[in-house]
């Protein structure tokens, strides 16, 4: 499972753009931990990354 920091320094899109599109549900699908922490699932980055070239 991959961290914030680490999905948008691979989709290279600032942080505050990341969150917006979290905030529109526009962004991968997240899975929130008991700690609070959020990650996002390699199979679903890659799954979001396809549907946007799909739409391209």
């Amino acid at each position: 499972m991959l961290t914030i920091p680490q999905v948008i320094e691979e989709i290279g899109v600032p942080r505050a753009t990341f969150y917006r599109w979290r905030q529109l549900r526009k962004g991968p699908k997240a899975i929130k931990l008991p700690n609070g922490a959020v990650r996002i699932r390699r199979s679903e980055l890659e799954r979001w990354i396809a549907t946007l070239e799909e739409a391209a």
